[in-house]
């Protein structure tokens, strides 16, 4: 049949059977390439998750010298260079896995979170928007939304509207992930800015109730012990802020609250060694000597009432 062709047509027609002979195979070059990518950021993966950073990073590396176009790759690189610190060529590579997996939600979520981490507020809501698209049952999409709310409000006002926002999307993210410790203490911290302390307290003790009370973090023990305090449950709040204390002894806030209601039980020795403690950890916190003062003068007090009260006996 091809020989009552005539010669130009047959050739035409043996370039083009050639050309996409040739398109075929390259195109099977390429998908084989891919394939030995993920492969590569597979393992990465792996890697990753047992904290072998570098070993993660080469074969992520490796994965991207068989394929520009392994969108995993890229997330990993991103995870590498953020753990370095170095912000902007995590961002690059997470924008390009974004783009590579045509919008995947993980990822945009990644991002945005990235983004809020640098400060990039708008960025970081419009993602997190981009994520509820397509996951409104995501818990994960709704606590990036809410931090990005937080965020927007800022900490002075405890009655501004995205603050209120930020809470209602921190309450969707509970009710699809009940157990979700950095959504319980984050939602915490809103309630204690707006002075409802029972809340603060019914939320955490929900979490020490599902993870136990030596699980919960330093700030948790912190939280409920400003909470307990404003309840006038004094040995309660002790109890939270020398918790606070043994988990994490860089932290001078609740030695200063412990020193605080020391010095109002009138236990001296305690608030002194209490605030000699965080003198150490933040030595800028007594520049002004307000707290040296005040411990001052409840010595100064305690001593006229002692005097008052041997000056009665005597008489």
């Amino acid at each position: 049949m091809f020989a009552k062709l005539p010669p130009l047509l047959l050739k035409l027609l043996s370039l083009t059977v050639f050309a996409c002979c040739g398109c075929q195979s390259m195109s099977h070059k390429q998908q084989q390439k891919l394939i030995d990518a993920r492969r590569h950021s597979g393992m990465g993966f792996q890697k990753l998750h047992n904290g072998s950073w570098d070993d993660a990073e080469k074969l992520f590396t490796e994965a991207l010298n068989k394929s520009e176009n392994d969108e995993r790759a890229h997330w990993g690189l991103a995870e590498a260079n953020w753990n370095r610190q170095e912000t902007a060529l995590a961002v690059e590579h997470m924008e390009q896995a974004v783009r590579l997996s045509a919008g995947d939600p993980k990822m945009v979520q990644r991002l945005g979170q990235m983004y809020l981490d640098m400060g990039r507020l708008e960025e970081a809501k419009t993602h997190s928007l981009w994520t509820l698209e397509s996951e409104r049952d995501s818990a994960e999409a709704w606590a990036l939304y809410g931090d990005c709310l937080r965020a927007t409000a800022g900490a002075t006002d405890p009655e501004h509207p995205a603050l209120q926002r930020a809470l209602a999307a921190y309450h969707r993210a509970l009710a699809l992930q009940p157990d979700y410790p950095k959504v319980q203490q984050t939602a915490a911290e809103i309630y204690l800015q707006q002075k409802r302390y029972d809340r603060v307290l019914a939320t955490l003790d929900r979490l020490h109730d599902t993870h136990g009370v030596d699980a919960a973090s330093a700030r948790v023990d912190l939280l409920r012990g400003i909470a307990f305090r404003q309840e006038g449950r004094t040995d309660d709040a002790k109890v939270s802020f020398r918790r606070a204390i043994a988990k994490d002894g860089s932290d001078p806030e609740p030695l200063i609250e412990l020193a605080a209601l020391e010095l109002r039980d009138g236990e001296i020795e305690r608030a002194r060694s209490a605030l000699e403690q965080a003198s150490k950890i933040a030595p800028e916190l007594f520049k002004d000597g307000v707290l040296v003062a005040e411990l001052q003068d409840a010595e100064r007090r305690i001593a006229n009432e002692s005097q008052k009260k041997d000056s009665r006996q005597r008489h």
